[in-house]
């Protein structure tokens, strides 16, 4: 497995595209209300992107092996939808809960996050699901320094999720990122605490849990992209993209309108 250890030149790259995909979170959820549909967001995604911050919308026409291209730019995963959720014509209900995935490039470099947004009141449990995924997320983060093991991220984080009652999606992943969508490392969000790659600083990955409050199967639907659950229990994933420091780590994709870390007492 060929980790590439970024350079203080790419990391500085880097922070900008982890940037502005934060910013682009911060500049949607003004929009995200009951009516509005996904379809209109995406539009609202591209314009920012290309017009304001000059920066070009990954998913576009991403297609990996065997893929057929996405036709969005950005994912948009409401209730039982795990990831990959594709914007269209539906409007958004009182009651939803929505995963927005962004993915920016910027001079050559990608900055990745995803975020979740209530749509109008939403159920204690469905609150309860995205809250936990939050703290799990966090708990894999503070796990990031030089010397410590992939492992130990996907370990904390499914002891929390699990703890809490809920599974974690096993199919999908964090990954490395740089020049490249998605590179090596892949980061588990299960697993065993002291195994797996060792952290080293330079190292930039995502951390991205994705919780189901059933079972932790899912499936993938016609069109090659959309997965849900297949219990159609509701799900929930945030995201950072974090650097490996020399004393710890550095959460990269941060703005004015990022969520606080979670409190544990």
């Amino acid at each position: 497995m060929s980790v590439t250890i970024k350079t203080p030149e790419d990391i500085e790259k880097m922070r900008v595209a982890c940037r502005l995909a934060a910013e682009l979170l911060d500049y949607l959820t003004p929009f995200v209300k009951p009516g509005v549909t996904t379809e209109q967001l995406d539009k609202l995604a591209h314009d920012y992107m290309v017009n304001v911050q000059g920066s070009i919308p990954a998913p576009l026409n991403y297609s990996p092996d065997g893929h057929n291209p996405y036709p969005k730019s950005i994912c948009t995963s409401i209730n039982h939808v795990i990831c990959h959720g594709i914007p269209n014509e539906k409007p958004l209900k009182n009651g939803d809960v929505m995963n927005i995935d962004v993915t920016v490039i910027k001079d050559s470099y990608f900055g990745d996050s995803s975020r979740m947004f209530y749509v109008g009141e939403v159920s204690d449990h469905a609150r309860r699901l995205c809250k936990i995924t939050y703290e799990c997320m966090w708990k894999g983060i503070e796990k990031v320094k030089p010397g410590a093991h992939l492992g130990d991220i996907g370990h904390v984080i499914q002891q929390h999720a699990e703890k809490a009652g809920y599974s974690v999606v096993q199919e999908f992943c964090g990954h490395g990122i740089g020049k490249n969508f998605h590179e090596e490392p892949q980061v588990l969000h299960y697993g065993r605490a002291g195994t797996g790659l060792e952290l080293k600083p330079g190292m930039i990955f995502t951390i991205e849990p994705m919780l189901n409050q059933g079972k932790r199967h899912l499936r993938v639907l016609a069109d090659g992209w959309t997965v849900v659950t297949k219990d159609r229990s509701l799900s929930a994933q945030w995201e950072h993209t974090i650097l490996v420091t020399e004393t710890g780590y550095e959460v990269l994709t941060i703005s004015d309108g990022t969520p606080p870390k979670p409190v544990f007492h």
